[in-house]
């Protein structure tokens, strides 16, 4: 649990250092930020953790900074916090992906179910990430007419469908089912569905 980091943003130090021995007794490293703007010039992206997020802070806001960071594309789970919390604040965080809402004071053992809750979404997130990630650099080595032939045997046309489809022969279609296998590192129908299920088809490029 070492490499995963829980940030704490809030202007509040005693808060702050409560939180900081909560994750620590979990096994966790913690970077305190007094500010919005100390953790978005001071935070790594991409290091496994999540984001306990203070609402009201002089500066930018919590629910600002959450919206600046949700924009950018960083995906760390947020637990925002508030100790003037009210059901629109509340609705707000949620809306913008805030996985819970903590008003202070709030009982630690909730704290540290909640941390435990935001490392196992993120764990997910990144695994998910790196999949999909993996399965566009696969597609994008695959030539416009494997792609065609890769649509079709996902769709379930037979070498002899897809032949009569492209006016081409069966062999010139095993050819290229063969090269898609090949550079998908598929051994079956069943994988090249779960690997383009991965992808949005607009997010592969063409070759």
């Amino acid at each position: 649990m070492s490499h995963v980091v829980i940030n704490v943003v809030d202007d509040d130090p005693a808060v702050s250092q409560a939180i900081s021995v909560v994750a620590k007794s979990l096994g966790y490293r913690v970077a305190l930020y007094a500010s919005a703007e100390d953790f978005l010039y001071g935070h790594d992206a991409d290091q496994p953790g999540c984001i306990l997020l203070d609402v009201k802070m002089p500066g930018m806001s919590g629910l600002e900074l959450q919206r600046m960071l949700r924009d950018a594309g960083v995906v760390l789970p947020v637990i925002m916090m508030s100790g003037h919390g009210d059901i629109p604040m509340a609705v707000e965080a949620m809306t913008g992906g805030a996985i819970t809402f903590l008003e202070k004071p709030f009982r630690m053992k909730l704290l540290a179910t909640e941390i435990a809750k935001a490392i196992e979404i993120d764990r997910v997130t990144r695994i998910e990430r790196e999949k999909k990630d993996n399965a566009l650099k696969k597609l994008n080595l695959l030539t416009e007419k494997e792609r065609v032939v890769l649509t079709d045997i996902v769709n379930g046309l037979t070498n002899k469908q897809i032949a009569e489809k492209l006016s081409l022969s069966i062999r010139a279609i095993e050819d290229r089912r063969s090269r898609v296998m090949k550079k998908l590192e598929a051994n079956s129908i069943i994988e090249l569905i779960d690997l383009t299920n991965l992808v949005p088809h607009k997010e592969t490029s063409a070759s």
